[in-house]
């Protein structure tokens, strides 16, 4: 995975409405910090073009489809650099890493990037995340029952 740093999609006030568009995320359990009426700098994230959001400091992720700004640049914006791989999959291979942070320093450059994952091919990948998503959505919809 390639990773791009977050400056310029920050968010320039904390001011947040949910009567506001665009959400302001971070990488932490909070996720989605509140909106912004905020028009320029904004991570055009997809479906067809998702990214992770990646904690520098804590190695929580969160997987983003969607538009949106960001709190600070103590996270890297991750992306797939084969057209090959099952994004989703990768996402949740991700999310399997036992790491635990011991200091509070940047990780993804010194230790995360490093680790070696064995990946299967791709049909194998593509199956994997699409049954990660179907049950993700799946428990996201019976969340919100």
């Amino acid at each position: 995975m390639g990773y791009e740093q977050p400056t310029k999609y920050i968010v320039n006030s904390t001011d947040y409405s949910d009567d506001y568009e665009i959400p302001v995320l971070t990488a932490g359990q909070s996720f989605i910090l509140g909106y912004t009426n905020e028009k320029d700098g904004i991570k055009d994230a997809t479906s067809a073009s998702p990214v992770i959001i990646f904690d520098d400091f804590t190695t929580s992720s969160h997987f983003v489809d969607f538009p949106f700004k960001v709190k600070s640049s103590a996270m890297k914006l991750l992306y797939k650099t084969s057209t090959e791989d099952n994004f989703y999959f990768l996402y949740h291979i991700l999310k399997q890493v036992k790491y635990n942070p011991e200091n509070h320093e940047r990780h993804w450059i010194s230790k995360f990037s490093l680790f070696d994952v064995l990946i299967p091919d791709t049909a194998e990948q593509t199956a994997i995340g699409d049954f990660f998503s179907t049950l993700d959505r799946s428990i996201a919809l019976h969340q919100r029952e």
